[in-house]
């Protein structure tokens, strides 16, 4: 129990975000039920050995999380349904750690998967129009080599599939998640990555996506959104893996 225990964060950077997701895991462990006050933060410079300015960085992200509300001269209290303010990937805008990109693109597949489907029951001509022309531009870059352009059509595309669906919560959400993947893609785009024919294999999944909308079959565009995205995140973590190591400079003696 944080109450009556004394802890120690091991991690000498982010400290805040340290105490931050302990404290977050006790709200959702059930040890501070909603309503209930934290210690105070005298109580967590001592518990965690940190600085108060550490406690308060904690404090203020768990705020901006939704897991807690402070009250002015009483302290912070659990909310009413912590966590549920908000949804964020990542922190502060940093990359992404190597560890969540599994999870990640698992819930690419299944909310991309969901909207070609409904893309293929609900398309409309002018639907069909965006997702060609995307298709086309992509097909262009890989013709001529233009990274950037085919990074933006590739983003347009998806977005196309999410606007076909018809749903705003769902293209928010889709919009939300390429502002995170939107590098991921432009890398399938780069010269390296064309010439060794990533962009080639991701293109001809981007095909059968497509095809499988414009003949309104809605399983085939479902199956078909969910193969492109477990292979785009097999071919980013292979990436990732096959990433040559920066040399350790050397010491002057």
């Amino acid at each position: 129990m944080i109450e009556s225990q004394s802890h120690s964060l091991l991690r000498p950077a982010g400290l805040g975000d340290a105490l931050a997701g302990q404290l977050a895991a006790a709200i959702r462990g059930g040890e501070f039920r909603p309503g209930a006050r934290l210690p105070t933060e005298k109580q967590l410079v001592e518990r965690f050995h940190v600085s108060r300015a550490v406690v308060r960085e904690a404090i203020a992200r768990l705020k901006a999380d939704g897991f807690v509300e402070t009250r002015q001269g009483a302290g912070a209290f659990v909310a009413a349904r912590p966590g549920l303010a908000n949804f964020r990937i990542g922190q502060n805008g940093a990359a992404i750690p190597a560890e969540d990109l599994p999870h990640i693109f698992e819930l690419r597949a299944v909310v991309e998967a969901g909207m070609a489907e409904l893309a293929a029951q609900r398309r409309t001509p002018a639907d069909l129009q965006a997702l060609r022309a995307a298709f086309n531009e992509m097909e262009q870059a890989l013709a001529g080599s233009g990274a950037k352009d085919g990074a933006a059509a590739d983003d347009a595309f998806h977005a196309a599939i999410a606007a076909a669906a018809q749903n705003p919560y769902l293209a928010q959400f889709a919009a939300f998640l390429a502002q995170h993947f939107s590098a991921s893609r432009a890398v399938t785009w780069m010269p390296d990555a064309i010439a060794a024919g990533s962009a080639q294999v991701s293109q001809a999944e981007h095909a059968r996506l497509l095809a499988a909308i414009e003949a309104g079959d809605a399983q085939a565009a479902a199956q078909a959104a969910r193969t492109h995205i477990t292979q785009a995140a097999a071919r980013h973590a292979a990436r990732l893996t096959s990433k040559p190591k920066m040399p350790k400079p050397q010491r002057k003696g």
